[in-house]
């Protein structure tokens, strides 16, 4: 039943009873989230681009003339009148971007008594990507597997049983709210074996949807019915192939998904092989396993217990798994949203969208190290969107040139101002923020990612301008600062006892723009540009104000020593340049970062870190300190209070970006790079993974490593190098230079 090897693998002895147990597939635009079902089979369906509305218009038409009197309240301390003014004359109308919608639910009602139900297994094998669920039902064996094409662009279930059985297939788009009727499509039809879906998300210009369900027996021993609007198979041999497209992609829309589906049905003898060569060129390139692991025991009881060495292995590759499944390039490719591809609400959390404030930003956290630099593609091409339509922010807002966005955007690349919560609302640096991505992918890639950085320049080049434009003077005179400001969703109390949101020059602002305009400056460097922002950014970075130490001796989060209202608040901002910026580090700036263990220890004494993703974030800002018992320690909540059985990160509610901000602070313990020509090999390994093997593991400046330690000795360092850089290589018990292109051996 179960494969042999489980390493890899998510299993279940029963199946899933709601959705936080069920269990993803996808291809980066098409998933499916799979139940296990006996007596029913549920596939809840998304098509990432599938959104409520089309684009709007909603910037700020009186911002820029009231840009001087905010500026003046916040610098005078008025609180109540900055915010005010901000709800008048700052704030978007409408109040929201567009949100995320599901595409449907796939039923197949097979009748199969639990009570009756023996020797059951389900399982998400992470190597092959697919999802099996494997019975014995009054003596007939069945199994089913699902698994979602890239290749090929469909979503596959096949189905064999040891004697030919009937079911039935039905395909719908209810409203998930409890005890609503609503049906949210234009019609579904059926037809020889085959089901049509159309519909229309609400609001204005929305992407129309249609999808197709075709079925096909394949044993020679049974037949396919079409009754009403359902689809009814006998067989012990079938397969099912789900295509959906929408209108941002495709006009004709009916004719491209039975075209597809066809095409996959008629092919069906190589789908999972062209599936699992696919998926492989991606994950195959990289392989953790931590030991002892406990992969005999299925994963949801695993979680009930302190977690072993091979269960945190296993949710880092997970998050691999879940990279590839939700964020692969393509045509009009989207990045992985809050929710990454797998949506199942009408009205998700925070509208399923892209929250730029931290959380889009720490899905792509792994790409880089884990090897899987095209799957942060479409996130590149949301942010080219971004630029063009940021452009009209930053001009009607701030009277700026370049371009900025605030702390969401959307499918159309929205760069307004999203909600009307002040502790988040207002915050034009997110746009600088993903800026710095750019660098990192240049980073990784040294010379071999030159044409990316060529294509990506304007984008990092017009956020330069845009900050270049906003800064202004302090009070003193002295330092150029940012306002309006804050620091993401969190408060302070003033110097004279009041509680304050907007504020001057954030402690994460002026360290996003600081390493904004390394990487401007590198850039034109590198590629032979002689700009004319050039020097007025080294005049603005030499005026920038530089980190501070509050009176309790933490790193400050505000330009003056305000106390933090919530202690223990979620966001960890002013740690930014920690990670995931790089310009603090315990030898070469250890003040900062003892100030960095102070503003940790108070955030963990005050309840910080309560939610998946701000959990995440301390496994890697305690990685980057080498504290490896806080790293595991954070690793260990995040497994015990934070993941949902099927190991999906939970806020709560469910958010993707904890599995991959865990993920990358998991492999942040054994592999560090951001030191310039220095990688560290097991800066953060706990004494509690004694052995362990890493491999394909890339680190900055072209280089990808092979590495094994066993009882907590290294027995195996393997560096290649495609650019030949010289680089110090620091190990547990030595320092060894390498320079020149190829293998290194070390151990």
């Amino acid at each position: 039943m179960a494969p042999s090897n489980l390493e890899e693998t998510l299993h279940y002895t029963s199946p899933a009873k709601d959705w936080s147990e069920s269990l993803p597939v996808g291809n980066g635009r098409l998933g499916a989230m799979v139940y296990g079902g006996t007596s029913r089979e549920t596939l809840q369906l998304n098509e990432n681009s599938i959104w409520y509305g089309g684009p709007q218009d909603r910037t700020p038409k009186d911002a820029f003339k009231n840009l001087d009197r905010l500026r003046h309240f916040i610098r005078i301390g008025d609180h109540a009148e900055a915010e005010n003014l901000v709800e008048q004359a700052f704030f978007a109308t409408p109040h929201s971007q567009r949100h995320y919608e599901p595409l449907g639910t796939l039923t197949l009602d097979l009748g199969h008594d639990p009570a009756k139900v023996s020797n059951y297994w389900r399982g998400l094998e992470l190597s092959t990507a697919n999802a099996t669920t494997e019975y014995e039902h009054l003596g007939v064996r069945y199994k089913r597997t699902v698994f979602a094409s890239y290749p090929d662009d469909v979503l596959v279930v096949q189905l064999e049983s040891s004697e030919k059985v009937e079911f039935t297939i039905r395909l719908s788009r209810y409203s998930d709210r409890e005890f609503a009727t609503d049906e949210f499509v234009d019609s579904i039809e059926a037809q020889d074996g085959t089901i049509v879906m159309h519909g229309t998300p609400g609001g204005r210009n929305s992407n129309n949807f249609c999808c197709v369900v075709s079925v096909q027996e394949l044993a020679g021993d049974g037949n396919v019915e079409t009754v009403g609007n359902c689809v009814i198979v006998n067989s012990s041999k079938a397969i099912i192939i789900v295509s959906a497209q929408t209108t941002f992609r495709h006009a004709d829309l009916e004719a491209k998904t039975l075209t597809q589906a066809r095409k996959a049905l008629y092919s069906h003898a190589d789908l999972f092989k062209r599936h699992v060569q696919d998926y492989n060129s991606l994950y195959g390139r990289f392989k953790l396993r931590l030991f002892p692991d406990a992969a005999h025991i299925p994963t949801d009881e695993r979680l009930l217990t302190a977690p072993d060495p091979g269960l945190v292995a296993l949710y880092a590759n997970y998050g691999r798994y879940l990279l590839i499944s939700c964020s692969r390039p393509g045509d009009k490719a989207l990045p992985a949203t809050l929710q990454g591809l797998w949506n199942p609400s009408f009205q998700p959390a925070w509208g399923s969208k892209y929250t730029i404030n931290i959380n889009t930003q720490m899905n792509y956290w792994p790409a880089n190290v884990c090897n899987l630099e095209e799957c942060e593609d479409p996130l590149f091409d949301l942010l080219e969107r971004m630029a063009h339509r940021g452009e009209k922010t930053a001009r009607v807002m701030y009277g700026c040139r370049g371009w900025t966005s605030h702390s969401c955007t959307d499918i159309w690349a929205d760069t307004d101002p999203q909600d009307r919560w002040m502790p988040g609302t207002l915050w034009p640096m997110s746009g600088a923020w993903l800026c710095t991505h750019i660098w990192q992918r240049q980073l990784f890639g040294g010379d071999h990612n030159l044409k990316f950085l060529q294509r990506m320049f304007p984008v990092l080049r017009g956020s330069v301008q845009f900050i270049l434009d906003f800064l202004i003077k302090d009070s003193t005179g002295d330092f150029l600062i940012t306002s309006p400001s804050l620091s993401p969703e969190n408060s302070y109390t003033d110097l004279e006892g009041q509680k304050g949101v907007l504020c001057e020059g954030s402690a994460i602002d002026i360290q996003i723009i600081k390493s904004l305009f390394e990487a401007f400056l590198f850039s034109v460097d590198l590629l032979q540009i002689n700009d004319e922002l050039t020097e007025p950014l080294r005049l603005a970075r030499s005026k920038l104000p530089p980190s501070k130490v509050g009176e309790f001796g933490q790193l400050q989060e505000w330009l003056q020593d305000f106390k933090e209202y919530e202690p223990g608040h979620r966001h960890t901002s002013h740690l930014w340049s920690l990670y995931p910026g790089d310009s603090i580090h315990p030898s070469e700036t250890p003040d900062f970062a003892s100030a960095a263990e102070v503003t940790l220890r108070r955030r963990a004494e005050n309840g910080g870190g309560h939610t998946g993703w701000s959990r995440a974030w301390l496994i890697c800002l305690h990685a980057r300190l080498h504290d490896a018992d806080g790293s595991l320690g954070h690793v260990f909540r995040l497994l015990e209070d934070s993941t949902l059985p099927n190991l999906l990160d939970v806020h709560p509610p469910f958010q993707i970006d904890g599995n991959f901000g865990g993920c990358a602070g998991i492999v942040e313990m054994l592999i560090q790079s951001h030191q310039i020509d220095t990688i560290e090999v097991l800066p953060a390994c706990p004494k509690e993974w004694r052995s362990g093997e890493l491999s394909g593991v890339k680190a900055r400046t072209g280089f990808e490593l092979d590495i094994a330690w066993d009882e907590g000795i290294l027995t195996k360092v393997l560096i290649h190098s495609r650019l030949g850089r010289m680089t110090k290589v620091v190990l547990p018990d030595k320092t060894v230079i390498i320079n020149g292109i190829g293998d290194h051996r070390l151990v």
